[in-house]
């Protein structure tokens, strides 16, 4: 059979869970050529009661079964560990809230897997993201997907040209539930089985026991906006903006409004040069909303940024798109709301988009407090 006649291979990332599970179908049913390969991007306590990876290679091998694909397991733990997880820990280090899920899509499942896939002489990649890709004159473009509860786009936002001209991303234009429906009505054995939540290496873990491992640090005043030291922080890595639970301020009364009901605490600024934590009452306190933020390490989807001017963005994954104003800044960029945003946390994402289109971001620097402390 002459090239141009073959079925094109693609090669999926399968986890074991049901979205990647049923992409492996579609694919199938549209005709392409389809490998599995499970990515092991995780050894270390590999058998405790938190890490399921044992268990997902066991699902992933049974829905290939059913699917009719062959499956290869890979192990990217030694990438995984220099390029993500030692990030990670520095991120946190310097006491800023990082988003490992951005980094192992651009680093693992857009690079170190794209690799090795090429090697088994894929055309595509394909995963089980909730995304879209489209050709427009020669470009690429990603889209969010149209199913808006589940879109992944502000998790791939750093791809490349080369990565998405490569990539498919079967669940793009179906919905959750239908989705689950698939794999329930094509006999999936895993059809039932729960979204995985949390972070890969990590797991359902207490997070807070798990950086101990890693993490060097140091306690500290808990202080309020007035200067009031109501408790001792743990080690300034362990918090983020916004946080609620598990901040550790016992015996302070919480202040009372006119109905008797009571203002929680929040984590509302790390003072990293005198390792002080400082809290406030109240979900809609001035230090937890910011008017501006500035972002460094950016990536643009077409390779060049954005033109100055008003844009909608997400600085959480969780979260409408809001309007801003992007300036363009060097190596970096600004964005300006007209509505404070919540909690802007130094570490996470901004990621822009224009409509359905999501066209880069970076990672958030610092932010400006809507009304001056």
């Amino acid at each position: 059979m002459a090239k141009n006649m073959a079925k094109k291979r693609v090669v999926i990332g399968m986890s074991g869970g049901v979205d990647s599970s049923v992409s492996a179908w579609l694919l199938k049913e549209q005709g392409y050529e389809v490998i599995g390969l499970f990515m092991k991007n995780w050894e270390d306590d590999d058998d405790s009661e938190y890490c399921s990876t044992r268990q997902d290679w066991i699902d992933a091998a049974s829905v290939a079964d059913v699917v009719g694909v062959d499956i290869e397991a890979v192990n990217f733990a030694a990438e995984y560990k220099d390029r993500v997880f030692a990030e990670f820990l520095r991120e946190y280090q310097a006491g800023r809230t990082p988003n490992p899920d951005v980094l192992c899509n651009a680093e693992i499942k857009f690079k170190a897997f794209l690799d090795h896939a090429m090697h088994l002489g894929a055309d595509l990649i394909a995963t089980g993201h909730y995304a879209r890709v489209r050709e427009v004159d020669g470009r690429f473009e990603l889209l969010k997907a149209l199913d808006a509860t589940k879109d992944q786009s502000y998790f791939l936002h750093r791809l490349n040209q080369a990565q998405l001209s490569r990539t498919l991303f079967p669940l793009g234009e179906i919905p959750k539930t239908e989705v689950r429906k698939i794999a329930e009505k094509i006999g999936l054995p895993n059809a039932k089985k729960k979204d995985s939540t949390g972070i890969c290496f990590i797991g359902e873990r207490p997070f807070r026991d798990f950086l101990n491992r890693y993490l060097s640090y140091k306690p500290g005043p808990m202080k309020t906006p007035e200067g009031d030291v109501v408790g001792e922080h743990v080690g300034l890595s362990f918090y983020t903006l916004g946080q609620r639970k598990g901040i550790g301020i016992g015996g302070i009364k919480e202040r009372r409004n006119a109905d008797g009901s009571n203002d929680a605490w929040y984590v509302a600024k790390k003072d990293i040069a005198n390792n002080t934590l400082y809290v406030v009452q109240g979900h809609d306190h001035p230090w937890l909303l910011s008017s501006e933020l500035s972002a460094g390490q950016v990536s643009w989807v077409g390779g060049v940024p954005p033109a100055d001017g008003p844009l909608s963005a997400k600085t959480r994954y969780r979260q409408a798109d809001v309007p801003c104003v992007l300036a363009n800044r060097g190596e970096g960029f600004a964005l300006q709301f007209d509505d404070a945003q919540w909690a802007v946390t130094p570490g996470q994402s901004a990621v822009l988009y224009r409509g359905d289109v999501c066209l880069g971001g970076g990672i958030i620097d610092s932010h400006t407090l809507a009304v001056p402390a």
